[in-house]
């Protein structure tokens, strides 16, 4: 039995899972999530994402490499870890014939939970996510967001030490979404649990998370708290658009003594420089020296989604 890690919830060594010659998932990823904290993974579409939840959650074995959860191996303790586990998946797959109360009572029921204990953890569950009213309704009758809330109400069912989150708010509104993001914060705070979340809203791991990971082509590229990543890219970015010798002008901007530094990964140029204020000029100046038309130019702060696209590029990707 390996030895158990009391200041990690979730450590994972060269975790690999390839389904086939062609398709690696996931290629070598090192992480270590601290307990009672929030650890968001982001990347695009196929990124690996999925697979490292699924391979954590022991749904799926790795292929290499080796993944404590709350002090368990995910494959020779996967049992273990599951009992100390709860998530919430990408897909909704509630029972359209059970109420909401009947799908906390069943999911309590599967893990041999008391009845006493059950109704009083469904009851303060369904005040937590605010479903009293509709606990007697059929999960068929719900919106979105209700489906959502009494996902992570069942998630939480068995007061689990680490709870994974699988695109947590996708489909829903504003206003759902704001919602689910108080009971994810109030978790934090009022339990020593852990929360590991993926999401493609680069705002909700900004709001929620602790610390962030990056993930593309199955690899973790940057980590870090929201803010250090934030800050990597620079106070300021100006987005440069236009034609002409574009080669020259990076360089040219890149001798300036105030530019951080110049993505040209898209056909937008982002230059990023300690503080927008006063730069206008010297970097138009920058671009006629280089002979590069300016057709557009603006000023932004940057954003976890400056950070994601830094990485990842712009590129659609479906699979």
């Amino acid at each position: 039995m390996p030895q158990m890690n009391h200041t990690l919830a979730i450590e994972t060594k060269g975790l690999v899972k390839r389904y086939s010659e062609e398709v690696l998932a996931v290629d070598g990823i090192d992480i270590a999530i601290e307990k009672n904290s929030i650890y968001a993974l982001l990347g695009p579409n196929g990124a690996g994402k999925t697979t490292t939840m699924s391979m954590l959650t022991t749904l799926l074995e790795p292929t290499r490499g080796s993944a404590t959860v709350a002090g368990y191996d995910i494959v020779t303790q996967a049992k273990e870890v599951r009992s100390q586990i709860g998530v919430t998946f990408q897909e909704i797959v509630l029972d359209p014939d059970l109420t909401g109360r009947e799908s906390l009572d069943f999911h309590g029921r599967l893990y041999s939970m008391d009845k006493a204990k059950r109704q009083a953890k469904i009851d303060e569950l369904l005040a937590l996510v605010e479903l009293e009213e509709a606990a007697d309704r059929r999960t068929n009758t719900y919106s979105g967001g209700m489906k959502r809330r009494l996902e992570l109400a069942r998630g939480l069912m068995t007061e689990p030490d680490v709870l994974f989150l699988d695109e947590p708010t996708q489909g829903l509104d504003p206003q759902n979404r704001a919602n689910i993001w108080d009971y994810i914060r109030n978790l934090k705070e009022n339990t020593d649990m852990t929360l590991l979340l993926t999401t493609h809203y680069m705002d909700e791991a900004e709001a929620l998370a602790d610390r962030v990971a990056v993930i593309d082509h199955g690899k973790i590229v940057v980590e870090g708290t929201p803010r250090e990543l934030i800050d990597q890219m620079g106070t300021d970015i100006f987005y440069v658009d236009g034609q002409g010798n574009r080669e020259t002008f990076v360089v040219q901007l890149q001798k300036l003594p105030f530019v951080q530094g110049v993505d040209t990964t898209d056909d937008v140029i982002q230059i990023s420089v300690g503080s927008g204020s006063g730069r206008l000029i010297e970097i138009v100046k920058a671009s006629q020296a280089a002979g590069f038309h300016v057709e557009d130019i603006s000023l932004a702060k940057p954003t976890l989604g400056d950070v994601f696209l830094k990485y990842t590029g712009r590129q659609l990707r479906d699979k």
